[in-house]
């Protein structure tokens, strides 16, 4: 497996680093095909959420400068981001990419989000040929493995999300949510679950804001609420007791200015701010403001903490699902780097078995159907003896570090040709020799 990992998240770094690694859904294909480009990617794709930025890699070798790339692509140099990195390959990548699909490494473990958002980035990439071959079969197994989990286990079974945790929040600052209004900014999914938790605890009405007004319409009619234009924003938003918003904007449309004007307008009413985007939607000094209050993703993550004992116990069990998934995946892929050697060795042997035959057919004379018989089983007996060897042989290193010493081997003794991308590695191999 030369699969390579390498990304920020929640744990590793804050969201002012998170913040300006965050990759805009539209400019998602242009980056996969960005990555691919470079020097020893074969496949690769980018999962970028609000709480993560992961690049994810089949390469040539297994020792991609997927560093340089983050560096590259964002204009930043090793002392602003190394420190927050963290690198997985082969096998520790295969379990971090489960554990990822299965909400085991979410701020919320066990939240549905994040496994649609990683079929969205996996989508994206397959749609723009970057994955095609290895990790197409890992991103597939991913996501039968999260199922699994979600099947066999009660991970997900709590109602604990950032949006459910956004509501016990503003319960604390207004005491009850009975008769407030609220403002979505941002037609999103996180922010139309947390929209629905709110309304589900007696908020009144509720606004929408988005940049295509018929998105805002659309989320508007879901709850009975009205569509807001994007430029009508700042003379409409202070309706709002509870303002909720996403926007993917790469700059903070919440600052000071507007929160003074906001309470101008509300005579100093409270206005609370559920800032779910990354890069912030708020600035951090509209928080500094008497009547305001801010918080941001990494706010929630400290409210949630509270929440995940709860599910330990399950997490637990998911956690050994993982581990056997994972053993039974690199299996899998393992033997599949010796099955076009084995084909070979069985279409080499078979044609040698039937040249043999035709050669000595006309010497026999006519041959009865019983003796074509005891011919076809005699011959197949000992090219299944000559073969059993070399393809027990090979199975068994498949497993080991030696699989491509021993295939080389194999097909030296046998003479045998090499096809497809097989056919491709050797031909690198010569240039690479060539070069040295």
């Amino acid at each position: 497996m030369r699969f390579q990992l390498i990304g920020v998240n929640h744990k590793s770094a804050p969201l002012e680093v998170r913040e300006r690694l965050a990759i805009p859904e539209s400019r998602l294909p242009d980056t996969c095909r960005e990555l691919t480009a470079y020097p020893g990617i074969e496949e690769g794709m980018v999962i970028s959420t609000c709480n993560r930025v992961e690049v994810v890699t089949h390469t040539a070798n297994g020792h991609a400068d997927l560093r340089g790339f983050l560096h590259d692509h964002f204009h930043l140099t090793p002392e602003e981001l190394d420190a927050h990195l963290y690198e997985f390959r082969e096998k520790d990548a295969v379990r971090h990419i489960f554990r990822v699909a299965s909400s085991l490494d979410s701020m919320v473990v066990g939240e549905a989000q994040i496994l649609g958002q990683v079929k969205e980035a996996y989508a994206t990439a397959r749609a723009v040929g970057a994955v095609r071959g290895q990790l197409d079969q890992l991103f597939s197994r991913a996501f039968a493995v999260a199922k699994r989990v979600r099947t066999e286990t009660a991970v997900g079974s709590s109602s604990v999300s950032i949006a459910s945790v956004a509501v016990e929040l503003a319960k604390k600052i207004f005491g009850t949510l009975q008769g407030k209004n609220v403002f979505i900014v941002g037609a999103g999914k996180m922010s139309e679950l947390a929209a629905r938790h709110l309304m589900a605890h007696g908020c009144a009405s509720i606004f929408v804001a988005n940049r295509t007004y018929e998105r805002a319409i659309g989320l508007a009619q879901k709850f009975n609420g009205q569509a807001i234009k994007f430029e009508d924003l700042y003379s409409t938003c202070d309706r709002a007791d509870i303002v909720i918003t996403s926007t993917g904007a790469p700059h903070a449309i919440f600052r000071k200015e507007h929160g003074e004007q906001f309470l101008a307008r509300r005579k100093n009413r409270p206005m609370f701010f559920i800032d779910i985007a990354v890069p912030r939607d708020v600035s951090p000094d509209m928080g500094k403001l008497d009547g305001i209050f801010t918080y941001d993703i990494d706010d929630l993550q400290q409210a949630v903490a509270g929440h995940i004992a709860d599910r330990r116990k399950e997490a637990e069990h998911a956690e050994a699902i993982i581990a056997s998934e994972v053993e039974k995946f690199e299996a899998r892929i393992s033997t599949l780097d010796v099955v076009p050697t084995i084909v070979s060795l069985q279409d080499h042997l078979e044609t040698i078995r039937q040249a043999e035959i035709d050669r000595v057919r006309g010497r026999m004379g006519q041959l009865t159907p019983e003796q074509e018989i005891a011919i076809e089983a005699l011959t197949r007996g000992i090219i299944n003896k000559v073969m059993h060897t070399p393809i027990t042989t090979l199975k068994s290193a498949a497993k080991e570090s030696e699989a491509t010493t021993v295939v080389d081997v194999v097909r030296r003794l046998f003479n045998l040709q090499v096809k497809g991308k097989d056919a491709q590695r050797e031909s690198k191999k010569e240039e690479v020799g060539t070069r040295q």
